[in-house]
Order: C-alpha cells, then structure tokens, then sequence
C-alpha cells in the first residue's frame, strides 16, 4: 500500500496568494453575478496577477541569482516554486480564457452587446474605424523597426505592444498601444440595440499596414511585466535582506518577470523575440489576443441597464452622525463604530473640517497610508492649517504603488504649513489614526479615530473595515504616544491599552493564545475567533497549532493568504478557516478570545504576516462599549454564517464553497451586514425621534 504524502507544516505563500487569485476567478464564473460585474472580476483578476508578478515572482527571480551555497543557508528553492508558480497560472488562465470566449461574452451578445474584432466590422464600422483610427490613434503612435540583430527596444512595464512581422523580411515592426491616452474600447455610433464594441487593439489592427512601407504579414500583443525590485524591501529584512543585496548584481533591476504573448503567434517570432529580450523558457507566458483584462474595468455599458450591476446599496447615514450639530459633541458622548463601505465616508472630512473651524481645537495629527488622488481628507487637513491649527501628518512614502500621489500631497500639505513627517527607514507605517486635540476647562482633550482603513474616500466605497471613533482618554492618551513615536519624540510607546507593532502586539496576541490554551487544558471552554487580510507568520501560525493540540476551538476568516494547514489530525483539527470573496473587498481585521466567557476584542490595522508584526507600526485597539462590542460581534458572526460567498480553506486548496444545509436559510454576509446596519441606523433613529 502506497504510503500517503505527508502535508507541509505551512503551506507556501505565493500558492496560497494564488489559491487567493483563484477565488477570484470564480466570481467571474458565478453566475449569480451580474455579467459586468463577472467582467470586473476579470479584470481583478488580471491586476492582481500583474502585481504578483512584478513583486512576488521578481523577489523570487532575485533568490535564482544567489549562488547556490547562499540559496541553500536561507533555505530556498525558487526553482521548484517558480516551476509550481508557472503552471498553476497557466491553469488558471485557460479557465479565464474559456469564462471569457465562451461564457461571457456570448451571455453579452444575448443582451445585444457585442464586442467584435476587425474582421467583423460592417462597411459602416469600417468607414468609423477609420475616422477614428485617423483622427484620435494616428497621432498618439510612433511605430518602429526593429532589425535582425539589433539591440532590443526597452518595453515599459504593462504597456500593450504589437509585434508585425513581415513577408519575406527578418526584421520585425514595433506598435506601442496608445490605451493610456485613449480608451481600451470603442464604442460604434447606434441608435440602439445591437451595440458594437471593439478594442482600441482592433482599430489598430485594421489599419496596421498604414504605417509600415513593408507588406505586413500578421500581427500579435505581447506585454511585459517588471521586476518591481524597489519593493524586495516590503518583502525581506534584516540579514536575509542583505543577503540579498550581496548577492545581486545592478543588472537584475527591472529584469522581465513575465513575457504574455498571443499564443497564435508564429513560433519562429517567437523565438527571435526570446532571442531579442534574453527571455528565459519560464519568461514566457502564453496568452490570448488581447491583453491587460484590466482594462475591463472601464468597459462601457451603452444599454445603461441597472440588471447588469449589482444592486445600488448607498452608503447609509449613520443614525448619531447625519442630523448632528457637532460630530465632537456626540463623539464626547458616546463612542461611535462607523462601518464602511455600509456607512458614508463623509463623516470623515467632516469631522476634520469641524475640528479645523473650532476654535478651542489646537492641533490635528492624522497618518496617511493610501491617499486617494481627489482627497477631502487631505484638503480638510489644508483647511485646518489656514485656520491657523497645527496639523501634523505623517506620510508613508513607501506605500505600495501609490508612492508618486502620498509624495505629491505630502509636498501640499507642507505648503499649507502642516508639520510632515516621511517614513522610516526600514519599517513602514500602516496605522490608520487621527487625533484632534481640543481645549476643555484649560486642559487638553484627545478625540481619537482608530481604524482597519486607509483615509480614502474612493477604497472607502469598496473596502469593508471598521472605525472607532472615541473621547476616552485612555485611548486618547494612547495614540498620542504612537504620534510620538512617529513624531520621534520617543523611541518606544507605554502603552497599556492599545497594542503597538513592532513592540507589544505581537506578544500580547501570544499571551491572549497562551491563555486559551491553558483554559482548555483545565477542562474549561476555551476559543478564538479571528479575522485579518493574511496569515503567514510561521511563528504565529505555530502558537495556534499549540491552541488546537490542546483543544482550544478557532475559527479563522482569512480573505487572502492563509499559510496555516486547517483539520490536519494532530496538529490542526481544531481549526477552521473560510474566505469571503464577494462585490466588496474584506479588509478589517478582527481578534476575538473567548476569554473565560467575557470575550476580548481587538480591531486593527495588522494581519499576522512577518512585515505587520515585525516591520510595521501598527495599531490594535480594544472595544471597551458594550453597545460597540455587540456590534462587530454581530458582524462577524453573519461572516461565520456566509453560505453563498465563504469558501472552505482546506489543504486541497480547492476553495470549495461552504453551502447551505437542507432546509437552512441563505446567508450572504455583505448583504446581510448592510441590512445590519440599515436596521441599526433606521432603530436607532427612530428611538431619538
């Protein structure tokens, strides 16, 4: 009898990151879904395997360069890896290719959308073509030979290419795709359905041969992804990261990590092309016709039929806020939960606008991780400082991506006059706080917002995460130590209520792990409920095997990376995980312990990954209202009750969806959660009415 594989202790990051990708996919391939919403889903898709590829598989590129006796010291195979990588994407592209050709657009055609190529257009589209082609492209585009022999053309990071060969010539043509000047697609003038949509590519295909002297032969995308090497910082620290760095030379910066191709491409262009760029084997990433599925995000929708999106659900007011003469008067109060993206984001610049026109409100501190490129956050903050506050703010310069806008409205807002302060140097900070100080009977009051979220009106609408906002001076006192910290003003927070990363929060979740396990090892009840973005930290992971040895009951809901091996005998059957993927992306992070039976919540900023824990400032803040407390418990227990968009996490990595039993209701948790919070909100006003 053949002996059955031994599961790893942990499983490896970037296949659960994938596994993550995947559920993804699905909702392209629900079709409960809206069909544009499954096309969104597609395009989800397809950014994020973008930045997989430009972070993650160039981190591990980077290991591949490291001799092997160094390679072997940090216990490393990114050969085998990138091998797993490679094929697992692969999959998964031909299952989008298929969702794609063969579902959805058909499900579009029905509904008297069709996206056509070239070859399909009538002579009336081929008349518009090209006026369009002649008026809006012509201009944008400059083609260029590439000669046999000749030193490559440097292709910039994500941009849409074309490759023409020609007949009976070894050199090839060069077209950049214009899709960042012009709209990826282009809609045929109709007076109603059917309605005609073609790619911008298609445009271009058509009328190819205008700028070429030579006969064009045929004509194909490519699309190359770039080493993002000013981001293996985020990923690796310490010696590991020196280690690194020694071992790397200065050509590696910006080398290809991916080369996505048309897959109907003719092999012998191909192969001049791997020539061309020095294209390894596993560079190369078949794909379809078209690339960048990104763009999907802004397909048009000339039917304007609401059927094809998910139903409207408005941000709602929140029942303490909306009708408010002073957001501070009633944060004094009484502290308040705000829930996005269920409740408006308005409350937020608001509150800053009031802090920056009272005059007993001294000084204003806020950090800004993720700046929205149209930020009332930002500019309520410029208000307060022409009101003549101090507004201190600090700004992650180092955020992911968004590095170019957090700088630009850093520059702002120290013309306005605000105190700006930039990253450290090693570590990042991912904190979510504001603090208004007022003076009250001579003396200075905090009024503190502790939150799962960036100040970002736009994610806002899209992200799920909670925010307290609260007068305790405890809390208060608290996170003017962490602005202290970030002010460096002290090197080190005293902290007694919230937890601060890199110094008390990952020991103080260990000693809330330890004290489950000791319950349960005495015979009593003993649980955890925990919710967060990622699991990946090995250490972390361990203590919550020890939990499940010793019988401590966990319930895990983690959205994206989750390295923990759940219902394994002997090491982890006592733990269950799920993942919500659904219309609004999951993002707060939720710590509850059973606690004897009087449960202990922290909500916070930190997953438990090795960068949170160890190279991050983050925040963890309890919830001390019994009103509040109530609140999110409620919350996370319609998550534990999702029957329609929670997949199972197991060791098969199949993300099987958890379904309904016989004669059990439906729960979807989003929705749920806005019905929530509309009762809370319509409850709650009409006991003050």
């Amino acid at each position: 009898m053949e002996k059955e594989k031994e599961l790893p202790k942990y499983v490896s990051r970037d296949i659960s990151w994938l596994s993550f990708n995947h559920r993804v996919l699905q909702e392209a391939q629900d079709f409960s879904v809206p069909i544009l919403e499954r096309l969104k889903f597609l395009a989800i898709y397809s950014s994020n395997l973008d930045e997989f590829f430009r972070v993650r598989v160039a981190s591990l590129r980077s290991f591949k360069e490291l001799r092997k006796p160094t390679r072997k010291a940090l216990k490393v195979k990114p050969k085998k890896e990138l091998k797993q990588i490679r094929k697992i994407v692969q999959e998964q592209q031909e299952t989008f290719g298929q969702v794609f050709r063969s579902d959805i657009l058909p499900s579009l055609e029905r509904l008297g959308i069709h996206l056509i190529k070239q070859e399909d257009f009538s002579p009336e589209q081929q008349a518009f073509s090209r006026q369009y082609f002649f008026e809006k492209v012509y201009p944008l585009v400059h083609p260029s030979y590439i000669e046999a022999e000749a030193e490559a053309p440097f292709l910039k990071n994500k941009h849409l290419y074309f490759i023409v060969s020609f007949m009976e010539e070894e050199k090839l043509g060069l077209i950049e795709i214009p899709s960042q000047e012009l709209s990826r697609f282009i809609t045929f003038p109709s007076k109603g359905a059917p309605y005609h949509i073609t790619f911008l590519d298609d445009v271009i295909r058509n009328h190819c041969q205008e700028w070429f002297d030579l006969p064009v032969e045929s004509i194909h995308a490519i699309k190359m992804s770039r080493d993002a090497e000013m981001y293996i910082e985020d990923e690796y620290a310490g010696d590991l990261l020196e280690k690194i760095k020694q071992g790397l030379d200065e050509r590696n910066v910006g080398l290809p990590t991916r080369f996505l191709y048309d897959s109907a491409m003719p092999a012998d262009v191909l192969k001049r092309l791997r020539k061309l760029f020095k294209l390894s084997k596993n560079d190369l990433i078949p794909g379809a016709r078209y690339h960048n599925f990104n763009d999907f995000f802004g397909f048009p929708d000339p039917t304007n039929n609401a059927a094809l999106h998910y139903p409207d659900l408005p941000p709602l007011p929140h029942p303490a806020f909306e009708a408010a003469d002073s957001l501070l008067a009633v944060i004094k109060s009484k502290d308040q939960l705000l829930h996005f993206p269920y409740h408006k984001y308005d409350y937020v610049p608001a509150l800053i606008h009031e802090a920056a026109h009272d005059p007993d409100v001294v000084t204003i501190k806020a950090t800004l991780y993720r700046v929205a490129s149209k930020s009332a956050v930002v500019t309520s903050l410029m208000e307060a400082c022409e009101q003549g506050k101090e507004v201190v703010a600090f700004i992650e310069a180092k955020a992911r991506f968004d590095e170019a806008s957090n700088l630009f409205w850093g520059k702002e807002l120290e013309k306005a006059g605000a105190k700006v302060f930039y990253s450290y140097p090693g570590i990042k900070v991912h904190t979510k706080l504001l603090l208004i100080d007022r003076m009250e009977d001579e003396k200075r009051r905090h009024y503190a917002y502790l939150g799962t979220g960036n100040f970002n009106e736009k994610t806002a609408k899209i992200y799920c995460d909670h925010a307290l906002l609260t007068a305790k001076q405890k809390l208060g006192k608290e996170v003017n130590q962490v602005f202290d910290l970030l002010e460096r003003k002290v090197l080190v927070p005293n902290t007694k209520h919230v937890l601060v990363a890199p110094f008390t929060l990952r020991q103080k979740f260990e000693e809330f792990i330890q004290e489950e396990i000791d319950r349960a090892k005495a015979g009593k009840e003993a649980y955890m409920v925990l919710k967060m973005n990622s699991l990946e930290n090995s250490h972390m992971i361990d203590r919550l095997y020890a939990a499940s040895q010793a019988g401590v009951k966990i319930k895990l809901i983690i959205r994206g990376i989750c390295c923990l091996q759940p219902g394994v005998k002997g090491l982890s059957e006592n733990i269950e995980v799920i993942s919500i993927v659904d219309r609004f992306l999951e993002h707060a992070r939720v710590y509850i312990f059973g606690n004897g039976g009087e449960e202990k919540m922290y909500v916070a900023s930190a997953d438990w990954m090795t960068r949170n824990l160890y190279r991050r400032v983050e925040v963890a803040f309890p919830i001390h209202d019994t009103d509040l407390f109530q609140e999110i418990r409620e919350i996370i227990d319609l998550q534990l009750a999702d029957n329609s968009k929670a997949r199972i996490i197991n060791t098969a990595q199949d993300n099987t969806y958890k379904k309904a039993g016989k004669g059990e209701a439906i729960h979807r948790a989003q929705v749920d959660t806005y019905e929530y919070c509309k009762r809370k909100s319509t409850s709650l006003s009409s006991m003050e009415g």
